[in-house]
């Protein structure tokens, strides 16, 4: 049964479809929905800008369900230009897509949605790329079943003593357990825990050191590795900018 429907969304896939339409995979906080654009592709269409992969925008559909919906009308609220205008950008905003998606497959959950919508605005704003995708990452780890333990020793579970984090071993060491891990120091800790907790949306600048901004996404790096079993090559371009 079709019936109409407004639904905010973001298009995370572009896929042409014959020589003159497209159909997009938008993202929306209930899920993913496929839509048919007619005609989209060609050069005289409204629709061929407005349906272009990271649009944020409210789209009429004809809705169909286990079927692709068919595009009414759409409204852009966010062409995120300044993304889709800078290569180092464009590769951030690529990969938390890919991971978001990816995330998708673990998770009957979209609570994550304004957060992945509200990292694209910021990045698109200018703040700290790095930054942002990190926070995001950090965030997304409780959907893939890999939560992060920042409140006591993963090993003996004292709460004192804490002198290192350990992407090996999945958390806080004390004293007591730790061996030979990289110390990371208690103030990167605290700034990995605002991460979980911060409201995306709510920030406005950031003012980290590089020193800081580097450890930790080393640190999220070497933790996805070893404990969300993902294999992203969006990921793998973005660690060879992070090296330039």
């Amino acid at each position: 049964m079709n019936n109409l429907r407004k639904i905010e969304g973001i298009i995370v896939k572009e896929t042409p479809y014959g020589d003159t339409s497209k159909i997009i995979n938008v993202l929306t906080k209930d899920g993913v929905i496929g839509i048919m654009c007619k005609g989209a592709m060609t050069i005289k269409s409204s629709y061929r800008s407005s349906t272009m992969f990271l649009t944020i925008g409210t789209f009429n559909i004809y809705y169909k369900e286990g079927k692709l919906s068919n595009l009414i009308d759409v409204e852009v609220l966010d062409t995120l230009k300044n993304i889709k205008n800078d290569i180092t950008l464009i590769s951030y905003a690529s990969y938390l897509t890919d991971l978001v998606m990816q995330t998708l497959k673990q998770t009957s959950s979209t609570k994550f949605y304004e957060d992945y919508k509200n990292a694209l605005i910021k990045i698109n704003e200018g703040l700290n790329p790095m930054v942002i995708t990190n926070i995001l990452e950090v965030k997304l780890l409780e959907y893939l079943g890999v939560g992060l333990n920042l409140t006591s020793c993963i090993v003996c579970g004292n709460k004192k003593e804490i002198v290192t984090l350990s992407s090996e071993r999945g958390g806080l060491i004390c004293r007591n357990c730790y061996t030979n891990e990289r110390i990371i120091p208690i103030s990167i800790i605290k700034v990995i825990n605002m991460y979980y907790l911060v409201d995306i949306k709510s920030i406005t600048k950031l003012s980290l050191k590089e020193d800081i901004i580097k450890e930790i996404n080393r640190f999220l790096n070497n933790f996805y590795d070893d404990y969300t079993g993902l294999y992203l090559k969006s990921k793998d371009f973005l660690k060879t900018i992070a090296k330039l």
